[in-house]
């Protein structure tokens, strides 16, 4: 069988280092690519490493067979709302090329070539609190309104993949040639690893709590008690994108799927943080930025397409979650 060449952007991210990890154990000639230099605990799984800004680097990409390509370079949430024209650089200019150049590849060789790409609850814009508290688990098609440019990005991302995916070079819809760009997208919660530092995400109130209370250390929360939203294990997210990786293309109904594990308040959070380390000192303030953002995205997510189209389902509840997988490691890790 011939080894397939997958190419990983924004390796050295959270999503990126636990992903090229569950790569490297397939067999799979990776390469990857971030601004940054490899971390030595991936180091040996990446065949050859492309470092730089990564909208400069695609045109060497065109000399590259690709199988699969994983694209999670991004310019997150808190960031992009205050650089929100590198944001728009980083996040829609850089995927549109690498897109492109997928999509060439695909055409001139006539060979599938499949694009991962991880988009964001942040696609959603929820009206007013009322209307995220009175939604429920939404759907993929409901309230696609984001109110951040991070969110902006990510769902024009997705349209751009359907485009390049579906559309490029004005195909009949009722065509289906051998050769394609096999475009696929997952709407991601808010992903907590226990073994990588959480990076300033908008989501990370939660795992910056624990981590600070596991340290002896205060923590001032930036959102409300009550702010809710849906949450992940990493290595739930990452058994995601590679069970859609593996999914037949006949069984996928769109593009664009939710997903979802549980769905937590900021005070649950802390509660859950006292009771693993009774003198953790969490107080609340909120920052009004920040809060905003939090308070547009919805409390939960509806994830029964994906249960049904391509078996999804997280091996980590709320319990597990915290008694499992967080909570111990991070006190070996603050041992």
């Amino acid at each position: 069988m011939t080894i397939k060449q997958v190419l990983v952007t924004g390796a050295c991210g959270e999503i990126g280092q636990a992903l090229v990890g569950e790569l490297s154990k397939r067999g799979y000639k990776i390469v990857t690519a971030d601004f940054m230099p490899l971390p030595d605990s991936i180091k040996n799984f990446s065949t050859e490493h492309v470092q730089g800004d990564l909208l400069y680097k695609i045109k060497t990409f065109y000399d590259y067979d690709f199988d699969i390509i994983f694209h999670l370079a991004a310019s997150l949430s808190s960031k992009a709302e205050i650089a929100t024209e590198e944001a728009h650089r980083i996040n829609v200019e850089g995927t549109m090329q690498l897109l492109m150049m997928a999509a060439y590849r695909s055409e001139k060789y006539k060979k599938s070539v499949k694009f991962l790409f991880p988009s964001s609850i942040a696609a959603y814009g929820m009206g007013t609190i009322d209307a995220k508290n009175s939604a429920g688990a939404v759907k993929e098609e409901d309230w696609d309104n984001p109110q951040t440019m991070y969110g902006c990005n990510k769902l024009y991302c997705e349209k751009l993949g359907m485009y390049y995916g579906k559309f490029y070079g004005q195909k009949h819809l009722d065509e289906n040639p051998p050769h394609f760009l096999d475009f696929r997208s997952i709407r991601f919660p808010g992903l907590i690893s226990a073994f990588t530092m959480p990076s300033g995400g908008t989501s990370d109130y939660g795992p910056e709590m624990l981590h600070a209370a596991a340290q002896n250390k205060s923590y001032s929360c930036f959102v409300r008690p009550d702010s809710k939203i849906p949450f992940m294990a990493m290595p739930d997210a990452i058994k995601s994108l590679l069970m859609l990786m593996d999914a037949k293309k006949e069984n996928l109904t769109r593009t664009v799927y939710n997903i979802s594990a549980f769905a937590i308040t900021a005070e649950e959070f802390r509660q859950r943080a006292i009771k693993a380390f009774p003198n953790a000192d969490i107080k609340f303030e909120p920052n009004l930025r920040r809060q905003g953002i939090v308070d547009s995205w919805p409390q939960d997510v509806d994830d029964s397409r994906a249960r049904k189209d391509w078996n999804w389902s997280p091996d980590y509840d709320v319990d597990r979650f915290f008694d499992d997988y967080f909570l111990p490691e991070i006190r070996k890790r603050y041992s």
